[in-house]
């Protein structure tokens, strides 16, 4: 399939920032005495921080507030951005169609951290639209978040191809009817 457009998630498919998200995480939610394993910190690739957050407090059994824990996160993410790097094979897939096609990035998280990891990657000039976690009402995997991409875009869901590395964002991808490629198999 020649794509019309393409569609990238960002935090594990343009950024290889997944072990500093789940890094943040961790030490978070030890503050609120709530364990929180890697294996289950991957299960949830694609959440908002905020859904993230009361779902470990449903789980632990303990009341908090999830949105300010999210922010509480956020805010630590950023202090540590700076250890944010590029995935290389997918930027260079955005390198290689930039100014060819358009281009989108589709993210389950929010705007101020999906712009400033971009930013600090100097690749956010490369997407003619960014979709982002509050932009919609249902998250990964469900396909809003592609869905809207591509109408931004002005392309049919059929006609992009999706860039992602979590399982729900790959059902995401498929439920919105797209092409999708799974970069953790990009070798």
């Amino acid at each position: 399939m020649d794509p019309k457009a393409l569609i990238f998630d960002c935090d594990g498919t343009l950024a290889d920032s997944m072990p500093v998200h789940y890094l943040v995480w961790a030490k978070t939610m030890a503050r609120h005495s709530i364990g929180f394993t890697e294996k289950r910190f991957y299960e949830l690739a694609g959440w908002p921080a905020d859904k993230v957050a009361a779902q470990l407090a449903l789980e632990g059994g303990k009341p908090l507030d999830a949105l300010a824990v999210s922010q509480e996160k956020d805010r630590e993410f950023i202090r540590q951005i700076h250890l944010v790097r590029p995935n290389e094979l997918v930027v260079a897939v955005a390198r290689r169609h930039r100014g060819v096609i358009p281009m989108a990035v589709g993210s389950g998280t929010v705007r101020r951290i999906v712009e400033k990891e971009l930013s600090a990657l100097g690749i956010l000039e490369w997407f003619e639209a960014i979709v982002c976690a509050e932009d919609v009402e249902r998250h990964k995997p469900e396909p809003d978040v592609f869905l809207a991409a591509a109408q931004r875009l002005g392309v049919l869901p059929a006609d992009c191809v999706v860039y992602e590395d979590g399982d729900p964002g790959l059902e995401a991808a498929r439920r919105a009817g797209m092409q999708c490629v799974d970069v953790r198999t990009m070798r």
